[in-house]
């Protein structure tokens, strides 16, 4: 009986690590990196207010238009180990939306006037989701995911002929919503739809007569979808 009980020690023990090892690797925690490329389909600016001196207080009539633009970007994420279904991700987008030519109409209390065509103004955005808390189905290869959190937005114009332009920061949303497939435990492809919105503020070259475009403030909203891969450790 004393040498059943000994060479049967070690097997119990060996069967205990091996279910706390894999109880242990199923609750640990997960930590992401990973690049996505993309196209922005931007809405027009809307709900404009001219912020110039000289001129502000004046709103202005016409929506104006946005180019698509090809986006980049990169992501870093978390999720917890006792709630493997709730995480929070950092990321960071760059496009380029462009404004469009088109017609400019300004409005205040001495009437409406109708400037013409307007030329279009170069505009560069970057845009870093700050705090995203995310949240996935973990349980299979293909991991649905939603997420929500404020946005950090950098934006800048410049006019064609390269004056003084206009540059912006200001905090925005940021809606997400994708699914990941997992290659391996380490690699991962995923898609993604993702909403940012903000009311920007280019105002930086409000006293410079000169600046392109003039100083104003606008609702900004665009939708990128992306493809990306990511890597998890």
């Amino acid at each position: 009986m004393r040498i059943i009980r000994l060479s049967s020690w070690p097997i119990g023990l060996a069967t205990i690590l091996s279910c706390t090892f894999a109880l242990t690797t199923s609750l640990r925690a997960e930590t992401y990196v990973g690049g996505q490329v993309g196209m922005t389909f931007p809405q027009p600016l809307s709900n404009g207010e001219v912020t110039q001196n000289g001129i502000g207080g004046l709103t202005i009539d016409s929506d104006q238009a946005l180019k698509n633009s090809i986006m980049l970007g990169a992501k870093l994420g978390h999720y917890f180990s006792k709630a493997r279904w709730i995480g929070v991700e950092t990321g960071v987008s760059f496009a380029n939306p462009h404004i469009k030519q088109g017609p400019l109409t300004l409005s205040g209390p001495g009437g409406t006037a109708n400037l013409g065509t307007f030329s279009g103004v170069y505009q560069r955005m970057i845009i870093w989701d700050v705090a995203t808390l995310m949240f996935r189905y973990p349980k299979y290869r293909f991991q649905p995911y939603v997420g929500v959190g404020p946005a950090l937005f950098f934006g800048k114009l410049t006019g064609p002929t390269a004056p003084p332009g206009q540059s912006a920061t200001n905090i925005g949303l940021n809606v997400e919503g994708g699914g990941r497939y997992y290659l391996t435990r380490k690699w991962a492809l995923f898609g993604e739809a993702q909403y940012h919105w903000a009311r920007m503020n280019y105002s930086s070259n409000d006293n410079n007569p000169a600046a392109d475009p003039f100083a104003f403030k606008a609702n900004y909203g665009a939708l990128n979808l992306s493809l990306g891969v990511s890597f998890h450790f």
